[in-house]
């Protein structure tokens, strides 16, 4: 164990600069010289003639990528669609305890038409958390780093937890506003953090199966919290207390094992310049893969982030090198929320009570919208590095028009054809399995994959901040929406999803398979028509000959 352990301090203590070719920070690194630079550390310190290659703990080191895409999840985007969805359990008794703590506080009920108001504003707090975490999120993953962001939001959500626990016992249902707050900042930091986190430590050729996770442990959350609200569980009139402290969980699991997982390679080495830590980090991700390659696209990156600072999300505007950049989050981040995924699952209950499914088994059908989304977002991690991104968002959009149309006309002609509601609860689980393909995952990826090192962390703060507000929006303004074009509330949803299925086609270039430096050069040329990226100048090296 003494010599393994003095074999990787030689290997990372050897670690001189790289030989590149070219001039210019940014000159790229042979793949030839990287190679001879890992052999030649190898053979300074880890083989003699006695004693064979150091062999890697294949065993271990295979499962480290699979555990860290857990260990953040768990406590990441699973804790967003857990506690996006068990707060609908739970609607009628906290709305009898709210008027119960009013009653006693004032000795009066609390007005009919002030009931729903404050359950409003529960529900509305939590994507005000959201948004607020959103913000948070880029400076966290600046300044901390990427995995210690995701641990210190734990703090947040113990404390969502605690007052969620003793707010009956306190007879306080602004415990429960706090609450909702507290936890909605958390999913909003995670929502940010964890798909930068994924990114950044996967190879390249699994980079988008990867990201996917983070779709993935997101429709998990909605399934369990769906299953956990069940009345036979903790939806009774009784638990929820516990049903809103449960999150705790997620957050405690999260704290025991990410600790033990390796940060991000390219924050290590281009945020901090730690090139031991970052090689240490590798191959504990890769295992016994060769490095040689992988060691020269950061090399590349590194060169072409060298001199500059962190952006600020309004800096991601004004610079016309990310115009491309900024259009396609915008766009396709928009499109996200308002492609009226949100919409079928608030008006599943209706659709499921009028195909005579009895009320007290309409909880049970709802459990199937979730699975349907689970199932999508798995069949969706398969086949991204095969079909491409591009492709999954125009089929998932195209199909969401598609089941979309046929759900409008359902809902049109319920009334004239017995069958009609079967074809509308069809359309339903449809569109949600054509969400959850292409669109659910997909657009997380593409503020890691079409921005580099130094813009990242900013472009998960507009998307986030975008997300979060136009979900919010929805919330407040489809119950409008429904009233005011009954059969027709999805008109404006259709448009949505066709103008996101043509700005993919037309716009979005696809990204799989290429390294992030890669995809910065052609952008690059999408930006500046007829001008290649030339090399970047490094203000702050200075030629020590002619130095006055």
């Amino acid at each position: 164990m003494r010599r393994r352990m003095q074999g990787l301090a030689v290997v990372t203590s050897n670690l001189s600069p790289l030989p590149v070719c070219g001039d210019g920070p940014q000159a790229r690194p042979s793949k030839e010289s990287v190679a001879f630079h890992l052999q030649s550390c190898r053979k300074g310190g880890m083989e003699d003639e006695h004693e064979p290659p150091l062999q890697p703990r294949t065993q271990f080191q295979g499962r480290v990528l699979l555990l860290t895409i857990c260990a953040a999840g768990i406590g990441g985007t699973f804790q967003f669609g857990y506690n996006l969805s068990i707060i609908n359990a739970p609607t009628s008794h906290i709305q009898e305890f709210t008027n119960e703590t009013w009653r006693m506080r004032t000795g009066q009920p609390l007005p009919d038409h002030l009931v729903p108001l404050v359950w409003s504003l529960i529900v509305s707090l939590y994507p005000v958390g959201g948004l607020l975490g959103a913000l948070l999120a880029g400076p966290l993953a600046i300044t901390l780093g990427r995995k210690k962001s995701l641990l210190v939001n734990n703090i947040f959500v113990v404390a969502a937890a605690t007052l969620f626990g003793f707010s009956r016992r306190a007879d306080s249902f602004e415990m429960i506003m706090l609450g909702r707050l507290l936890v909605g900042v958390s999913a909003g930091v995670s929502m940010n953090v964890q798909p930068m986190y994924l990114g950044e430590s996967a190879p390249k050729e699994l980079r988008g199966a990867v990201a996917m996770t983070s779709a993935i442990f997101t429709a998990l959350g909605i399934v369990m919290g769906q299953v956990v609200g069940l009345r036979e569980l903790l939806g009774g009139p009784q638990a929820w207390p516990l049903l809103l402290a449960s999150c705790l969980v997620p957050g405690v699991l999260q704290l025991a094992s990410l600790p033990l997982l390796p940060e991000s390679p390219r924050y290590l080495l281009i945020d901090r310049g730690d090139s031991e830590a970052c090689l240490a980090a590798l191959q504990r991700l890769r295992g016994p893969a060769d490095l040689a390659e992988e060691l020269a696209e950061l090399e590349r990156e590194r060169a072409a982030c060298q001199g500059r600072r962190a952006r600020r999300p309004w800096e991601l505007f004004r610079d016309r090198a990310l115009r491309r950049q900024v259009a396609s989050l915008v766009v396709l981040g928009g499109a996200l929320e308002l492609c009226g995924n949100d919409a079928v699952y608030a008006y599943a209950s209706a659709v499921f009570s009028q195909a005579r499914i009895p009320m007290e088994k309409v909880q049970y059908a709802a459990i199937g919208t979730g699975g349907c989304e689970l199932l999508a977002a798995l069949l969706s991690c398969v086949v991204i590095e095969r079909v491409g991104r591009r492709m999954l968002l125009m089929v998932g959009y195209g199909l969401m028009t598609c089941w979309g149309t046929v759900f409008t006309a359902a809902l049109c002609l319920q009334s004239s054809l017995p069958w009609m509601p079967y074809l509308a609860m069809s359309c339903v689980f449809a569109f949600i399995l054509s969400f959850g393909i292409g669109p659910a995952g997909v657009t997380g990826i593409l503020a890691t994959e079409l921005f580099d090192q130094m813009a990242r962390p900013a472009a998960y703060m507009v998307c986030g901040t975008l997300m979060w507000t136009m979900l919010f929006l929805v919330g407040l303004g489809f119950p409008f929406i429904m009233e005011g074009l009954s059969h027709f509330l999805y008109v404006p949803f259709l448009c949505v999803c066709v103008c996101g299925a043509v700005y993919t086609g037309f716009f979005l270039p696809e990204t799989r398979g290429k390294s992030f430096v890669d995809i910065s050069e052609e952008l690059h040329r999408l930006n500046f028509p007829g001008v290649e990226p030339g090399p970047r100048v490094d203000r702050r090296e200075v030629i020590r000959s002619t130095e006055l």
